[in-house]
């Protein structure tokens, strides 16, 4: 199989008129990938839905794959960023152990999903998928909805890598344990998640203080692997390139998106 280069995207959390974000999107289209994953969040303003496709059109030219995020379906509330820290000794992230949001701002998601639908990418919340790419190499993708507000539902895409493709991998927006720990004992060499902003406000040298899940700091960005019954997968975080509209302060840890380069094993 020859090398394939899969750019991920992820935590766009667009808000209206952020025109440099929009214009370095854009720009990453010239990075001529084999296939583009979206890894959710991309809204952070219930009037953001032509910005995220006016930002990611060019991208839309390649095939893609998308999931959603929590800032998908809801809007962003104003929140103390120490909670985090709180909420992190007390082992509770997201609505596992919170009680659930009540009185949220709905998005327009529906028009996020129709346009990507509409430009041929696949959407993977909770749903299996599969693409031809040049050269006749059909990829195959099993993704989840957020964990992180409770709608992934494995026992839907549950069975394992389609071994009929060239290639198999997991896609999910927030990498919580459990999520992860299914994709590797069912064999998927490859993970794809976002959600944690590889921790937004960093310590230099230091790292990342909370990953807004169960995973670990060392494995809030980058690449790394995850461990299950035995078995062993490759698991990409993406730090994302945005923040939530009412902490736009990122410390220590650049906006990013990432170019990955699958060679086939010898």
């Amino acid at each position: 199989m020859r090398p394939l280069r899969v750019l991920q995207v992820s935590d766009i959390h667009m808000v209206c008129g952020q025109r440099k974000k929009r214009a370095w999107l854009q720009s990453l289209a010239g990075l001529r990938p084999d296939l583009v994953v979206n890894t959710g969040d991309n809204l952070s303003d219930t009037d953001g839905v032509p910005e995220v496709l006016d930002a990611l059109g060019p991208l839309m030219e390649y095939p893609g794959v998308y999931v959603f995020g929590s800032n998908d379906y809801y809007g962003p509330k104003l929140r103390n960023p120490a909670r985090y820290l709180i909420e992190k000794a007390q082992g509770r992230h997201g609505l596992n152990g919170n009680a659930p949001a009540v009185g949220v701002v709905h998005n327009p998601w529906e028009g996020l999903r129709d346009a990507f639908d509409a430009a041929g990418w696949i959407g993977l919340s909770n749903a299996r998928g599969r693409l031809k790419l040049d050269g006749g190499l059909e990829i195959a993708f099993t993704g989840l909805d957020d964990p992180h507000i409770k709608r992934d539902r494995y026992e839907k895409v549950a069975g394992g890598p389609d071994r009929t493709a060239d290639f198999s991998m997991a896609v999910v927006h927030a990498p919580y344990l459990r999520c992860l720990d299914a994709f590797t004992t069912e064999g998927y060499p490859l993970i794809l998640a976002g959600h944690t902003h590889g921790g937004q406000l960093c310590i230099p040298f230091y790292g990342a203080l909370v990953t807004n899940c169960d995973i670990d700091t060392d494995r809030v960005k980058g690449l790394s692997t995850h461990r299950s019954d035995g078995l062993v997968s490759y698991l990409h975080v993406s730090a994302g390139c945005g923040t939530n509209r009412y902490t736009p302060v990122r410390f220590a840890c650049p906006p990013e998106a990432t170019l990955l380069t699958l060679v086939a094993r010898d």
